[in-house]
């Protein structure tokens, strides 16, 4: 039975020591492999949002609710990430950065779909975009390793794939719109 309190202490336990995001994995593995129970805790995901379960410095996790056929811009984390869908699908694409290209500039380097009961970890240096390819919300546990909210980081425009700062209140905006 997933318990958020449970969730949160079991990370917290982890956290700082060696290899902490591959234990994060773990665990979030095992909170998502019962989707039914995270969605009896969490709720239902009807509407789109990112909803912090806690946040620390060292420790951020969050419920992501993606609206239906969402598109995020390529973006980083400057931290390590572990993602596990409960509800619908996140289709994550990787870029890379140009190598000497002077406006930061990435190119698609492949591609992760995710499907409920399914988590993924990336390191500190991954830039990645992601899709909600569902008419529905997709719903998933983001754990990262520092302050989400307060880390600075960079996206980049998609038209012209050039590296600038994150934005983080247009990145809330995207996830109320109802569109």
């Amino acid at each position: 039975m997933f318990d958020t309190d449970q969730l949160i202490a079991d990370c917290r336990a982890v956290i700082g020591g060696e290899n902490a995001s591959r234990h994060i994995k773990d665990i979030l593995a095992r909170a998502v492999s019962e989707p039914a129970s995270v969605i009896a805790a969490l709720g239902a995901p009807t509407e789109g949002g990112l909803v912090p379960l806690y946040r620390s410095p060292e420790l951020t996790i969050l419920n992501v609710l993606w609206q239906p056929k969402m598109v995020i811009m390529p973006h980083n984390h400057e931290q390590w990430a572990v993602i596990g869908v409960y509800a619908g699908a996140e289709d994550n694409i990787m870029w890379r950065r140009l190598p000497g290209d002077a406006e930061g500039r990435v190119e698609a380097a492949g591609a992760r779909s995710l499907r409920e009961r399914d988590t993924i970890a990336m390191g500190e240096d991954v830039v990645h975009s992601v899709v909600n390819p569902l008419s529905r919300v997709t719903a998933a546990i983001h754990i990262y390793g520092g302050d989400f909210f307060a880390t600075p980081r960079s996206e980049w425009e998609p038209d012209s794939l050039i590296e600038k700062p994150y934005d983080m209140e247009k990145v809330l905006r995207l996830f109320a719109d109802r569109a």
